[in-house]
Order: C-alpha cells, then sequence, then structure tokens
C-alpha cells in the first residue's frame, strides 16, 4: 500500500471529481454528487441541492492546481486550504472503517470537506515525496488527473478510454508503418 487507506480515497476522489471539468459537464446534477459523494465515502453534512452541486464544482480548478504542482509548490497551497478551512485534525472511526483522519466538522459544506480532505491527503503526499504519483494525463487531448498507485509507477491515463485510445492509435501507426505479410 502506498498510502494511508483515507488518503488514497481523497486523491482518487479529488482526481475523479476534477476529471469531470469540461464540456459538457461530467458533474450533472445532484444525483450524480450524490452518488459522488457516497461512493467515496464522504460523511456528514449533504444538502443535496443546486448550491452544493455548484460549491462543489467550484472546487475542481484548485483541486486540480493543487493535485499537478510540484512538490514545493502544492506545500504553500495545502497550508493556505487547511489554514483557510480552520482545519484541525482529529482521529475518527465510523461506518466501518478503521482509524482515520477528518479534519473539519461532520457539518461543514461538502465542498470544504473534499478540499480540505483532498490538502490532508496531497500533505501526505508531500511529506512521503511522492508528488510524481500526481499528474496529467498522457493522452493529449485530454488532460485529465492521473492518481499512479501501482507498484510500478506506470500509470499514465486517466482513464481506460484514454488508454485504450492511446493503445489503439499506436497499434493503427504500426501497421501503417509496416507491410502486411506476404506483401
Amino acid at each position: 500500500m502506498v498510502f494511508t487507506h483515507d488518503t488514497t480515497q481523497a486523491l482518487l476522489a479529488a482526481a475523479e471529481l476534477v476529471n469531470t471539468l469540461g464540456d459538457p459537464d461530467g458533474l450533472r446534477g445532484v444525483d450524480d454528487l450524490a452518488e459522488f459523494s457516497a461512493r467515496f465515502g464522504y460523511t456528514g453534512r449533504l444538502d443535496g441541492d443546486e448550491a452544493e452541486l455548484e460549491a462543489v464544482r467550484a472546487t475542481r480548478p484548485v483541486l486540480r492546481d493543487l493535485m499537478t504542482r510540484t512538490r514545493d509548490g502544492a506545500a504553500p497551497l495545502v497550508n493556505e486550504l487547511l489554514a483557510r478551512e480552520r482545519a484541525t485534525p482529529r482521529l475518527v472511526r465510523h461506518d466501518g472503517q478503521d482509524w482515520h483522519v477528518h479534519a473539519v466538522p461532520d457539518d461543514a459544506p461538502l465542498a470544504v470537506r473534499v478540499l480540505v480532505e483532498t490538502a490532508m491527503a496531497v500533505l501526505d503526499v508531500v511529506r512521503a515525496d511522492e508528488m510524481d504519483r500526481l499528474g496529467v494525463c498522457a493522452d493529449e487531448r485530454c488532460g485529465g488527473v492521473v492518481v499512479d498507485l501501482s507498484r510500478n509507477r506506470s500509470k499514465r491515463f486517466c482513464s481506460a478510454a484514454c488508454g485504450n485510445r492511446n493503445a489503439v492509435s499506436a497499434f493503427r501507426s504500426r501497421r501503417r508503418l509496416s507491410p502486411p505479410p506476404g506483401a
């Protein structure tokens, strides 16, 4: 395991959230947000309204910036986000999960919890000198965020779709360059 469970979950959640940026928006409505928060185990206050959706959408550029900075560039932004939200880390256990860190009250808005949990996760990444595990998708047309948790640090694409698209493109390119057998 590269990181603790809560760090891994926060990084994967942030990457997925960032990767909904685009036209059309991948975070289409409050139902998508409810599904996202449930899948990644966000507990506490959930308003389920358009204001919450817009607040979470507004976090995406900040999260993208945080996850694509260098180690020395990420540290000041982590500090800024944690100070701005008055984060006070504490250990909690709930919903069958062992001890993990929460840093804002459970009644904090979802957007704040997402920002702070991601900042805490990136704090762990910076401390472990593992910023190379965060990056941008190798698909030139994509620009999504990648979280590489692989043992050999080989993850290059944000999704199977981007990986498959590039594999097919490379296969077709190789095929064009080499004559068919018997030709």
